[in-house]
């Protein structure tokens, strides 16, 4: 719980998932099935930040389980983990 928090404590971050929960929408130009989820590539140039910097945001939610990656030859693609997300939103609603 502490690590989701933390996780969503930075706002380029909760803006990452919210991107993904809609990705045909986010990421027009991927040319890539969703099915793989968001190439890295297309999440940085959203975004407009350096590999480096992205890599330690897309790593923070990995750790917190609020993504998950998946490696397909060269690239990596990024899906939100909709099974944990919707477990910690019942967690909050129930704990506030």
């Amino acid at each position: 719980m502490d690590d989701i928090i933390k996780a969503l404590a930075h706002p380029l971050r909760r803006e990452i998932l919210v991107w993904l929960k809609d990705p045909q929408k986010s990421f027009p130009m991927q040319e890539h099935s969703f099915e793989l989820g968001v190439c890295a590539g297309k999440i940085v140039e959203k975004a407009d930040l350096s590999n480096s910097t992205m890599s330690v945001h897309l790593a923070t939610l990995q750790k917190a389980g609020l993504i998950t990656s998946r490696k397909v030859g060269q690239w990596i693609f990024y899906s939100r983990n909709e099974q944990l997300i919707e477990k910690f939103l019942k967690q909050m609603n129930i704990e506030l």
